[in-house]
């Protein structure tokens, strides 16, 4: 469910519809019990909840499809899902990282092997494409908040990493050890950010044709249309041509 544009990497969904809709939200639903089940149903007091449900509400979820997740995760008939990174190589050679939340983990596992296979990659090890990526958390603000040298002087009053603005915000990156202090000291300064998660951001980008590239991009919605597929990431960058193409 994540990309960022800044290198081109974008996620590409279908159009919002009502039933694309309806599988975002029970994907973020998903996050969210898993997030509710693994501790307390106070988001101020469960780090992974909260992270959960600001991404829900970027989403526009409605408020009781967030507090039915919430519930169903404190029930003792809460399905168990365990948490697995994918990991391989695409279409133009691209590295993916592919998350996924599956309470059949032998199903999951064919059902994206079987992708990356039919679209001319091959999924590797842990650890084959990881290394080309950061593992860092992204918060994010709106331009409104403030120019870019505030922005930048409170990223280093809260201990970000660093702050840069792009077309859709000021995006504060973090370490993992401490994104949850930096969005608590942002949020006391700023207000609730506009999205904040832990994600995978390539380290450098590999142009591909547009004949890979999309080839790549119906891979990509293929995993991202699978029920039990979080987010995937890439580090491709594609032509403007092909992103009109995609666009138009």
């Amino acid at each position: 469910m994540a990309g960022h544009s800044q290198f081109k990497n974008i996620m590409f969904r279908k159009g919002k519809q009502d039933k694309e809709r309806s599988k975002l939200f029970s994907k973020l639903g998903r996050e969210i019990t898993v997030a509710s089940k693994s501790g307390l149903p106070d988001p101020k007091l469960n780090p992974r909840l909260r992270t959960a449900i600001i991404a829900a509400k970027a989403e526009s979820m409605p408020k009781e499809n967030i507090e039915r997740a919430i519930k169903k995760g404190q029930g003792g008939d809460a399905e168990n899902y365990d948490e697995i990174r994918y990991e391989g190589r695409g279409p133009g050679g691209v590295s993916l990282i592919v998350e996924a939340l599956t309470d059949n983990r032998n199903r999951t596992t064919a059902d994206v092997r079987s992708t990356f296979s039919k679209y001319g990659g091959a999924m590797g090890e842990s650890g084959s494409a990881a290394f080309l990526f950061d593992h860092l958390g992204v918060i994010t603000y709106p331009l409104a908040k403030g120019g870019e040298d505030a922005m930048l002087e409170l990223a280093l009053e809260a201990g970000a990493d660093e702050c840069t603005a792009t077309p859709e915000g000021h995006e504060f990156i973090t370490g993992l050890d401490n994104f949850l202090s930096v969005r608590e000291a942002l949020e006391a300064r700023l207000g609730a950010p506009s999205s904040a998660a832990i994600t995978w951001r390539p380290k450098n980008t590999v142009a591909v044709s547009d004949e890979a590239g999309e080839n790549l991009i119906k891979m990509i919605e293929v995993l991202d249309d699978h029920d039990d597929v979080q987010n995937v990431y890439g580090n491709y960058e594609l032509s403007d041509a092909l992103l009109s193409k995609l666009s138009g």
